[in-house]
């Protein structure tokens, strides 16, 4: 073959594979949605991210492959890579990594609230110390300012007959 059909289909190949990419990328964005809720501005600026991300990738892939000029069986072949890649494996892959990571950060709770248990043993008893120190707190305090009230007015009954 020649040099420029076989650059040609260089290029094709790396637009297959950056078709490829994208689709992975965004199939990462994806399973992360999954484990953890995002409300809509978090997706929108990860969507937005993910476009400058990918603008600027397919932007290399053009420059160092052929010269910054559009090929279209470039654009064809990324199309085809994202399409074979997300009808292929994209759901199996984010539909098992998901469910693994959901499992596994299940589990890390779990091993972490076993490992906790003792110290919220500690606090719940430690609260309640001081809800009870709190409480004969307040009575003590009630009872002393009762007791200083009555003070102050025999007090100024004593003052007030001399």
């Amino acid at each position: 073959m020649s040099s420029p059909v076989i650059s040609e289909n260089l290029i094709l190949l790396y637009s297959l594979g950056m078709g490829i990419f994208i689709t992975f990328v965004y199939d990462i964005l994806r399973i992360i949605r999954r484990v953890y809720a995002h409300n809509n501005i978090l997706i929108s600026l990860e969507d937005i991210l993910f476009w400058v991300f990918s603008a600027i990738a397919v932007f290399y892939l053009m420059h160092a492959q052929s010269n910054g000029t559009l090929r279209w069986f470039a654009v064809l072949g990324a199309l085809v890579g994202m399409l074979l890649y997300k009808k292929t494996i994209s759901p199996f892959f984010v539909k098992w990594v998901s469910l693994g990571l959901q499992k596994l950060f299940a589990w890390i709770g779990k091993i972490i609230r076993i490992l906790l248990r003792p110290f919220c043993f500690l606090a719940g008893k430690g609260k309640k110390a001081a809800v009870k120190t709190a409480n004969k707190g307040k009575k003590t305090a009630f009872f002393v300012k009762k007791k200083l009230t009555d003070s102050l007015k025999l007090l100024k009954i004593i003052l007030c007959k001399r």
